[in-house]
């Protein structure tokens, strides 16, 4: 089977006859044969694109012309690989340096591309890291999530949240390494409590100096670098020295830090003697569905695992799943020095040179077959098969509790994507509105969007309102977006100034919800009817969930246009699923509103004024002890300040007399 054969993907494709398509088979090799007399016996990545330029599949070769000529026979091809082929009416190619370079380039695009016949990596959740700062004289450990924008170095994954504050908070005593922010850093005057109680060796006010505190960051890095070992050898050979020295205060300090790096690796679960760096993966076939269970292991210590259901067709293999699965999830992430693999790969060599490349250091791509590392992939493996189970059992009734939802609110079929709205504010101040997404599989949270209310024409409290305005963004767009066909009527410009584009939906979920549920009474409904008649948009079924009598759960009241108002039978499954819908938008509201409103909080008046950095706002602050104080402080008072000339001084006191 060709590596064509094995990264490919499709829908569950039927057996059809193939005659039935002979004109767009015609149409499909034709253009194929077309391109490869063009193509280079070099290594490639090529793109098949259908009529309306959406990308089919994306895959890679170590000859172009060799891969793509193998599309131009229709004989002895899945039915799959032939759908692919007739639906084919272009293809792209980017040329590259080497077969590795072109691997790397594939699982890129894939999972930026998204086409239908690959297998696709579900991942809406980044990783955490630990941060070893690199842009402060007094470097901070932290724990970051995101686009690797600040400067210093990363550790990680870590599985979850909580294995990084579990380590940190370990790494704190063992290294006394501040935690703090830098704005906190530079307004110390005297040790903070972390000092006090031994987890921070007081950089901030000179109770260590640079030398001493840059020794515990370059420990600390080389802790979390794998060589925990040898810091530990260290560390105990320090103890035993001061200890023969009779300086037994210090020989304590040593003790404590041994002790804390040893509770790192006791309270970690499953710490393996012969691995220090490693991640171990594990795939299971069930049911027509596949779990990918991932291991972390650093330091010798388990950073947590993770399970992943990638989409990919029934008919392909475990091992050719994983082999795509690995490309992309190290397509955002550094690879460790070790993989181990529940299943051989096809171009494991290849992976591993790959990955190598990218890293700038040797990276092991291996299947054990005994001893420990095998353990550990049986341990995976296990976890594999009992998440899937898991997600079977869930999927099973969650796809009845969709069937009753399409009974009780009269749909034409289950849906597929159900979309809730809801607000929060309070007295009309912070508003935003929150959009949460539901379907077959549970909540899609990389699908949940939130909405700062901007309108300056609303009335602070004015739900209606809104309402609309979160609607009218929402549908603008993804009729912009997401067009489809709709009755004829003047479709307005798409928000340009939203917060964020609509996220693009997974893909086997649709872009469109089949159900729109909104927080609220007959009058949200009928705001949020009308708001969609003005977009053209009659077709999208809306219901409203109105609170019951003293807001007691299991009374509620349901609304729908065209219908009188019901209820649904107290002991009603579908009741306690429409209540869990609910609930999450309201906590996703609730929690964006809370977010903008701390933010709020915070917010520093000095901060809005041009010219005032952060050694400025430091003196201003710690001559007058706070913003409010400065800002009914006169010129010659503020050009008193050291480091504030007069020009400053009356810019600052022009922004607060205006």
């Amino acid at each position: 089977m060709t590596v064509m054969q094995d990264m490919s993907d499709s829908h569950n494709p039927t057996d059809t006859d193939a005659a039935e398509d002979a004109r767009p088979v015609r149409k499909g090799v034709e253009v194929i044969a077309d391109e490869v007399k063009r193509l280079p016996n070099g290594p490639g990545v090529y793109r098949m694109l259908d009529e309306k330029g959406e990308v089919l599949y994306v895959g890679k070769a170590r000859s172009l012309k060799k891969r793509v000529t193998s599309y131009t026979r229709l004989q002895g091809q899945s039915n799959r690989i032939m759908r692919m082929i007739l639906a084919t009416a272009a293809m792209e190619f980017v040329v590259t340096r080497t077969e590795p370079e072109a691997l790397l380039l594939e699982a890129n695009l894939i999972k930026r591309l998204r086409p239908r016949f690959n297998v696709l990596l579900r991942d809406d959740k980044s990783f955490p890291y630990i941060l070893v700062t690199g842009d402060h004289e007094s470097p901070a450990i932290v724990k970051h999530r995101g686009a690797r924008k600040r400067k210093g170095d990363y550790f990680g994954p870590f599985a979850s949240a909580g294995a990084v504050d579990r380590t940190i908070n370990a790494l704190q005593k063992a290294f006394l390494i501040r935690t703090c922010s830098d704005s906190y850093y530079e307004n110390r005057s005297r040790p903070c409590l972390q000092y006090q109680i031994k987890r921070c060796a007081g950089p901030c006010t000179g109770e260590i100096d640079a030398d001493d505190y840059a020794g515990l960051v370059a420990e600390a890095k080389a802790f979390l670098s794998g060589r925990s070992q040898l810091i530990k050898k260290q560390l105990a050979e320090q103890m035993e020295a001061a200890s023969a020295d009779l300086e037994f205060e210090r020989a304590a300090i040593y003790r404590d830090r041994l002790t804390a790096l040893s509770h790192v690796q006791a309270h970690q679960g499953i710490n393996p003697q012969s691995v220090e760096e490693a991640d171990v993966f594990a795939i299971h076939q069930e049911g027509g569905q596949t779990c990918v269970q991932v291991f972390f292991f650093r330091t010798g210590q388990n950073w947590g695992n993770r399970a992943y259901f990638p989409k990919a067709d029934k008919s392909l293999e475990e091992a050719e799943i994983l082999e795509s699965f690995l490309a992309q999830f190290y397509d955002d992430k550094p690879a460790p020095r070790q993989i181990l693999l529940s299943h051989a790969l096809a171009e494991q060599e290849l992976l591993a040179q790959a990955l190598g490349e990218r890293t700038g250091r040797k990276v092991d791509v291996a299947t054990p077959q005994r001893g420990e590392k095998k353990e550990l992939v049986d341990h995976a493996l296990t976890n594999a098969r009992e998440a899937l189970g898991r997600r079977l059992a869930e999927t099973s009734s969650q796809a009845r509790l969709l069937k009753g939802v399409a009974e009780a609110f009269d749909l034409q079929a289950p849906p597929r994507r159900i979309e809730v709205y809801d607000n929060s504010h309070i007295m009309g101040t912070n508003a935003v509105g929150g959009m949460i997404v539901a379907g077959g599989e549970g909540f899609t949270k990389g699908q949940y969007r939130k909405f700062n209310i901007k309108s300056e024409d609303l009335v602070p409290g004015d739900d209606y309102g809104m309402m609309r305005e979160v609607l009218t963004r929402r549908f603008s767009r993804l009729l912009k977006e997401h067009a489809r066909e709709l009755p004829t009527k003047d479709q307005p410009e798409a928000d340009e100034d939203s917060d964020g584009d609509v996220p693009a939906a997974p893909a086997d979920m649709p872009a469109w919800p089949d159900l729109v549920l909104i927080d609220g009474g007959q009058g949200q409904l009928t705001a949020a009817r009308e708001t969609l008649e003005e977009l053209g948009i009659t077709d999208v079924p809306l219901v409203g969930i109105a609170k019951g009598p003293d807001r007691d759960a299991g009374r509620e009241k349901f609304f729908i246009p065209g219908r009188q108002s019901f209820m649904l039978p107290e002991r009603d499954p579908v009741l306690y699923f429409v209540q869990r819908l609910r609930d999450e938008a309201h906590r996703f509201a609730i929690g964006s509103h809370r977010a903008r409103r701390s933010k709020d909080i915070v917010k520093n008046p000095l901060d809005e004024i041009a010219g005032i950095g952060p050694t400025r706002k430091k003196a201003l602050l710690r001559h007058f002890g706070t913003a409010k104080a400065v800002s009914k402080a006169g010129v010659d008072d503020l050009a008193a300040v050291p480091g504030i000339s007069e020009a400053i001084a009356k810019l600052v006191y022009d922004h607060f007399h205006e």
